[in-house]
């Protein structure tokens, strides 16, 4: 089994062109993790409450657009 630990390790160890390679799969791998989490996130309902509020802020007009 291999640890945190063992994987930092390893990851210290990479030469650049291969760190480089690693930071590109990790950074895609992450946002997948992340696209993931906020998709569950938004079909469980755990955002409900935070877009109905973002909307009442809107329409009492205490928002600027962008």
């Amino acid at each position: 089994m291999t640890t945190t630990r063992d994987i930092e390790a390893a990851v210290a160890d990479l030469p650049p062109r291969e760190l480089a390679r690693f930071r590109e799969w990790f950074d895609q791998f992450d946002a997948d993790a992340w696209d993931k989490q906020f998709e569950e996130d938004v079909r469980t309902g755990k955002l409900d409450e935070l877009a109905d509020q973002a909307i009442k802020e809107f329409k009492a007009g205490r928002c600027t657009e962008l």
